[in-house]
């Protein structure tokens, strides 16, 4: 099972009390204050973790709570704190606060992670109330009570290229074959139910993350047929291989699919469409297919591949022009952080500029005498 949206409840621990005692020992009849502290409560912590594969294991665990420091004792003994609870989840899942509606934390990278409900202080023993005139305060402080904190885990899968296109265009297919990933294959629309990822290999030196993203309709970009629970997906890719099916069963145009596509990963994230996009016919082995693909360039204006993930023609060119175009966007990315880097350095070093000191007006109509040197 799939699943890429959950709803949780956390409750962090509360902290401990502070302790009320007294030093009472054979020689020291009248000793003061030594009430410990309360132990920190436990906090709730979400981290990405890329041996997760999506959020399915947290379907039957929606209320999670941390443990609640213990109360300090005498002797000056602080209370244990409470242990934190760790929730795993796939890198790429976003962190939301599901009562306001807006993203706590996007966890994109294995390790990182985020304190959704933190846990409440320990009170503090009577031992800091004593003073000059209270040498023997029974005051102490309670505990804080643990945060709590609804909270959305929704997963937008991190891959470096998307693969799209109308249902049955072959995507699955594709996937499969570039890959060792298993998605359900069938000969009829909307077999895939929900994103595949696989890891395409490039030589013995190089790879990617290749993803499916299920067959998008008119109207996806508005929730139709589950549009939104696909198109989410689709951010994150850098470059995007959109597969045109060359006779389609329901005897649309192959030129009029393509656009319908455009149309609706545009009208979802208009950033979409300036994503890198590679435009192949699927099922070149077809008798129709060559016919399809001078069709669409004439249309297009732009290259068109003619690839089949059945016969394996048009793959290895397309998997060395995708992994070329991904090095490129790497080595660019990597400028720009550099350059962002040297830049806040640079800002960091760079002397204040000098304050600005206000001088007095000066009278025009009766200017002071200027200073006789002697």
């Amino acid at each position: 099972m799939f699943v890429d949206r959950v709803e949780i409840r956390c409750k962090a621990g509360d902290g401990g009390d502070g302790c009320s005692s007294f030093r009472r020992e054979a020689h020291v009849p009248r000793g003061g204050p030594d009430g410990g502290d309360g132990g920190r409560g436990g906090s709730i912590i979400v981290r990405a973790d890329t041996n997760q594969g999506n959020l399915a294991g947290h379907v039957g665990h929606r209320q999670w709570n941390a443990q609640d420091g213990q109360n300090g004792m005498g002797s000056l003994c602080t209370g244990r704190s409470g242990e934190d609870e760790v929730i795993l989840v796939p890198t790429g899942t976003l962190v939301k606060d599901a009562d306001h509606d807006f993203v706590l934390k996007d966890l994109k990278h294995h390790g990182e992670e985020f304190i959704v409900a933190r846990g409440g202080k320990g009170g503090r023993g009577n031992k800091y109330f004593a003073n000059a005139i209270n040498r023997t305060p029974k005051e102490f402080e309670e505990g804080e009570e643990g945060e709590l904190r609804n909270v959305i885990l929704e997963l937008k899968l991190i891959a470096d290229v998307g693969v799209i296109g109308k249902p049955n265009a072959g995507k699955s297919t594709l996937l499969s074959r570039l890959s060792r990933a298993t998605p359900e294959i069938a000969n009829y629309p909307f077999t895939t139910k929900y994103p595949n990822l696989g890891v395409v290999s490039v030589g013995s030196d190089h790879q990617f993350v290749m993803a499916d993203i299920p067959g998008l309709i008119e109207g996806a970009h508005a929730g139709v047929g589950l549009g939104h629970e696909f198109l989410k997906h689709v951010q994150r890719t850098k470059v995007l291989v959109h597969l045109v099916e060359p006779d389609p069963d329901d005897q649309t145009n192959p030129v009029d699919n393509y656009h319908q596509i455009r149309k609706e990963i545009g009208l979802y994230d208009p950033a979409l469409l300036e994503r890198p996009e590679f435009i192949a016919i699927s099922k070149s082995e077809l008798a129709d297919a060559e016919a399809a693909a001078e069709l669409l360039e004439e249309a297009l204006g732009a290259p068109v591949r003619r690839i089949s993930a059945a016969t394996g023609h048009g793959l290895p060119e397309l998997i060395r022009d995708v992994n070329n175009l991904l090095m490129r966007i790497a080595e660019e990315e990597a400028a720009t952080e550099a350059e962002a880097a040297r830049a806040a350095a640079a800002a960091e070093k760079a002397p204040a500029p000098p304050e600005a000191v206000e001088s007095e007006p000066m009278d025009l109509d009766n200017p002071a005498p200027a200073e006789s040197t002697p």
